[in-house]
C-alpha cells in the first residue's frame, strides 16, 4: 500500500448511546462498499467490529473497532466506539484521531446522556460534528419530532442535510437538490425546497462574498460551489448536519457514504488537534509550554499520537496511532516521547476489525498500528526528531473512575501472573485504576461502573486464568480526639537476667483538623526522669498506635502528644521497654480523650435530565448529603452540586444509573472530614477486632 494524499482521507468516529446501531451501521458501510461480502449481525456475533469473546457474550461493543473502506476515490477510516456508559472513556480517547465526530441517535429512545456528552466534548475540542439518525425504517418513529428534539438539545445549527423520501426506503440530499428536479419536493416531513434553503443560508453566512452572491441570485444559486464554505461551517461549529438512514435496510447509506467522501473534512481542511511544546535549547521542564500544531505534510518530520493500546493474542501488544505529520515507514527508528533511545518499527499495519493488514508506509491522516513494542503507551507521541521530544497532546477529558471494588487473589500463588496481567490491562484501559489504600490495607480496583469492572474480572479469568475475590471497599475513616487527657504506663518485665523497665507520663490534646501533619510529639521532661536517648522510643510507640488506630483500627489524625514525666532503671531500661510504655500510655490517654471517628466527605457534581432533579436531591438527603446548588442547563439537563459522606456513596454509580435509566453521570472529589454520627461510629467500632497486645 502506498501513502495517500491527505486531502483524500476521511476519519470518522461513530459514537453515541448504546443501542443506537453504530456497529450495525459500520457493518452496512463495509458491506455496501463491497469491503466485506457478508453482512454480519450483533446477535450472531459475526460483525467486523465486535470480534472479542467478551463482546460476543455481552452483545455490546466494549472496545473501539477500527475499520476502513474506499468510496468515490477516498480512503475512509471509521472508528466504531462503545455506547455503554461504562465504556465511554474508550470513545473519548479516540477523538484526537478523527476530523469528524458522528453521533448516532436511536430515534426510538431520543437523545441520551452519552450523545450529549460526546457532542459537548467534540465542541470543546473543536472537532466538526454530524448527527446520524438511524432506524428510520421503524414506522412508529416520529422523525420530525426527533429532529425538533435534536435542535432543542444542540441548537439551531443542527439542520438536515438529507430527508427521508415517502416510504422511508431512500433519502433525498437537500444540500445538492432543491426540490425542482426529478427527485421531487416531497419527504416524510418538511420539504426538499425548505430544507435546501435553510442549509444553504446557514452555509453562506460564514462567507460575506457568498452571502452577497446568494442574495443576488436567490433560487438560482449554484450549491456545488459551497464546498469550502461548508467545511468552514463545520470547522467553526456553525453547522451540524443531520443525516437520516437505516443500517438495517440500507436506506440512506449511499447518501451517507457520499457525504463522508464529498463533504466531511479531510486532515488538511479543519482544526488540527492541539498539542503543547516547550521551546528552548534543551526543552527543559522549566521552559513554558505553548500550543503547537502538526502540519499534514508527508515530507515533514514524522509525528504520530498513540490513542489506543491493546493486547492481541497473535501479535502481542498493539499500539494504535494516528499520523499527524510526516510519513511513518516500516523498519524506521522512532522516539517515544522524550526517551533517549529510539525504537525500531519492524512492521506497520492498518486494521480491519481483528485483521491486521501489513503496509510499508503511512502518511498524514492515516490510522495504523505497530506491534510488539513495549515502550509504546497510551497518549504517547512517536516522532523522528529530537526537536519534537517535548510535544504532548493537551489532556483529554476522560471520565473519572468512581466505582470501586476491593480485590484479593483467590489463589495467592497467582501474584506474579496477576502483576503482569494487570499491567497489560491498565495499559489498555485509561479509565481502569488499581491502587493500594494504606488507610484500609486494601487493594481497590476502580472503573466507570459495575459492568466495566465485571468485564475486567471476566477477562482476567478467561484470558489469564486469574480469579479475584471482590467486596465493597472500606471507607478511609480517621480517628481523633475531642478533649485533653493524661495517662501513664509502667512497663516492667523480668525474665531471669536483665529485665525491661520503662515508665512514661503522657498528655494529649486535639490539633486543628487542617493541621499540616495532623500529629505533634514534644517532650517536656525535666530533671532527666526519662533520659533523652529514650524519647525517640516513646515517640515510636505513640506512632505505632497513631498508624494502627486505637478504637476502630483506622489511622489517627489531629493529636498533639506531650511526654512530661517518667522513670527509668540504670540496668533494665531499654528502648523496647519505652516503645511499649509509650504505646500503652498513648492508648489509655486516647480512651480518656473522648475519641471519635472522622469520615471523608466528597464534593459531588451530578448531571442528568432535568426531570430527575427532584429525585436526585431527595435521594441525596437519604444519604446525609447536602445539596449546594441545582441548575437547569441547555438541552433539558440539570446539574446538581452537593456534599455527601463517602461511606454512603460506595454504590452510587449503580444507584444513579437505576434512578435515571442510565442517563445520569457524576464526578466526585475529596472535600473534607467530618465527625461520624454516633450510630455509625458504634457500628464501625463494633466490627473492629483489635490484635492481642504482646509485652
Amino acid at each position: 500500500m502506498t501513502t495517500r494524499n491527505p486531502a483524500d482521507i476521511r476519519n470518522v468516529l461513530l459514537c453515541g448511546g448504546s443501542g443506537g446501531g453504530k456497529t450495525t451501521l459500520t457493518e452496512r458501510l463495509l458491506f455496501d462498499t463491497q469491503t466485506i461480502k457478508r453482512l454480519g449481525t450483533v446477535v450472531e456475533g459475526t460483525t467486523v467490529s465486535d470480534f472479542s469473546d467478551e463482546e460476543r457474550a455481552h452483545k455490546h461493543s466494549l472496545q473501539p473497532a477500527f475499520t476502513h473502506f474506499e468510496f468515490e476515490s477516498h480512503w475512509v477510516n471509521v472508528i466504531d466506539t462503545p455506547g455503554l456508559v461504562d465504556f465511554v472513556g474508550h470513545a473519548v480517547a479516540c477523538f484526537p484521531a478523527v476530523e469528524t465526530v458522528a453521533v448516532v441517535i436511536d430515534p426510538t429512545r431520543g437523545i441520551d446522556t452519552v450523545s450529549r456528552r460526546m457532542m459537548a466534548i467534540a465542541e470543546q475540542r473543536q472537532i466538526p460534528r454530524m448527527i446520524i439518525v438511524n432506524k428510520i425504517d421503524d414506522p412508529q418513529v416520529d422523525l420530525e419530532a426527533i429532529t425538533d428534539q435534536i435542535r432543542e438539545a444542540f441548537g439551531g445549527i443542527c439542520l438536515p442535510i438529507n430527508l427521508p423520501a415517502p416510504g422511508r426506503t431512500k433519502v433525498i440530499n437537500v444540500f445538492e437538490h432543491d426540490g425542482s428536479d426529478a427527485l421531487g419536493d416531497s419527504t416524510e416531513f418538511s420539504s426538499v425546497h425548505a430544507a435546501h434553503k435553510a442549509i444553504i443560508e446557514q452555509v453562506v453566512e460564514v462567507d460575506e462574498e457568498l452571502t452577497g452572491i446568494y442574495l443576488d441570485q436567490g433560487e438560482k444559486f449554484d450549491s456545488t460551489k459551497l464546498h469550502g464554505a461548508f467545511e468552514k461551517c463545520l470547522e467553526q461549529a456553525h453547522l451540524v448536519p443531520i443525516c437520516f438512514c437505516s443500517a438495517k435496510t440500507g436506506a440512506g447509506i449511499d447518501d451517507l457514504l457520499h457525504i463522508f467522501a464529498s463533504l466531511c473534512p479531510s486532515p488538511v481542511e479543519v482544526n488540527p488537534p492541539d498539542f503543547v511544546k516547550r521551546y528552548g535549547d534543551d526543552n527543559a521542564e522549566t521552559e513554558p509550554e505553548h500550543v503547537w500544531h502538526a502540519k499534514p505534510d508527508p515530507t515533514a518530520n514524522t509525528l504520530a499520537h498513540v490513542f489506543k493500546v491493546s493486547s492481541d493474542p497473535f501479535v502481542g501488544k498493539l499500539g494504535i496511532f494516528r499520523v499527524h505529520q510526516g510519513t511513518m515507514r516500516a523498519k524506521a527508528d522512532l522516539f517515544v516521547d522524550d526517551m533517549k533511545k529510539p525504537i525500531k518499527i519492524a512492521h506497520l499495519f492498518v486494521l480491519q476489525g481483528k485483521d491486521h493488514v501489513e503496509v510499508d508506509a503511512l502518511g498524514p491522516g492515516m490510522i495504523g498500528a505497530i506491534a510488539k513494542v513495549d515502550e509504546v503507551k497510551f497518549n504517547g507521541v512517536l516522532h523522528d526528531s529530537r526537536d519534537l521530544d517535548s510535544v504532548r497532546l493537551i489532556p483529554l477529558p476522560l471520565p473519572r473512575s468512581m466505582f470501586g471494588l476491593a480485590i484479593e487473589l483467590k489463589n495467592h500463588a497467582d501474584e506474579t501472573k496477576f502483576a503482569g496481567a494487570s499491567h497489560k490491562m491498565l495499559a489498555e484501559d485509561p479509565c481502569l485504576v488499581i491502587e493500594r489504600i494504606a488507610a484500609t490495607n486494601q487493594t481497590v480496583m476502580r472503573g466507570l461502573g459495575e459492568l466495566h469492572l465485571r468485564v475486567v474480572l471476566e477477562k482476567l479469568k478467561h484470558q489469564y486464568n486469574i480469579e479475584l475475590i471482590t467486596k465493597t471497599p472500606k471507607v478511609a475513616y480517621k480517628e481523633t480526639i475531642t478533649t485533653k487527657a493524661e495517662a501513664h504506663y509502667r512497663h516492667r518485665k523480668q525474665t531471669g537476667g536483665s529485665g525491661q523497665f520503662g515508665e512514661v507520663y503522657l498528655r494529649i490534646e486535639p490539633l486543628p483538623l487542617d493541621h499540616a501533619d495532623g500529629f505533634e510529639f514534644v517532650s517536656e521532661v525535666v530533671g532527666g526522669t526519662v533520659p533523652r536517648q529514650y524519647w525517640p522510643a516513646v515517640e515510636k510507640g505513640v506512632k505505632q498506635v497513631f498508624a494502627e488506630g486505637a478504637i476502630a483500627g483506622y489511622p489517627m489524625s489531629g493529636v498533639r502528644c506531650v511526654l512530661y514525666d517518667g522513670k527509668y532503671h540504670d540496668v533494665d531500661s531499654k528502648e523496647i521497654a519505652f516503645v511499649t510504655a509509650g504505646r500503652r500510655a498513648f492508648m489509655e490517654a486516647v480512651s480518656k480523650a473522648k475519641p471519635v471517628l472522622l469520615e471523608p466527605f466528597v464534593n459531588l457534581e451530578i448531571t442528568a435530565p432535568a426531570r430527575h432533579m427532584g429525585d436526585i436531591a431527595g435521594h441525596l438527603s437519604t444519604k446525609r448529603g447536602r445539596v449546594q446548588s441545582s441548575d437547569v442547563i441547555s438541552g433539558d439537563a440539570c446539574v446538581v452540586k452537593a456534599v455527601a459522606p463517602m461511606s454512603e456513596l460506595l454504590n452510587y454509580a449503580n444507584e444513579l444509573k437505576s434512578m435515571t435509566a442510565g442517563a445520569g453521570a457524576f464526578s466526585m472529589e475529596y472535600s473534607h472530614d467530618e465527625r461520624t454520627p454516633p450510630l455509625v461510629q458504634q457500628a464501625v467500632i463494633a466490627q473492629y477486632k483489635p490484635k492481642a497486645e504482646i509485652d
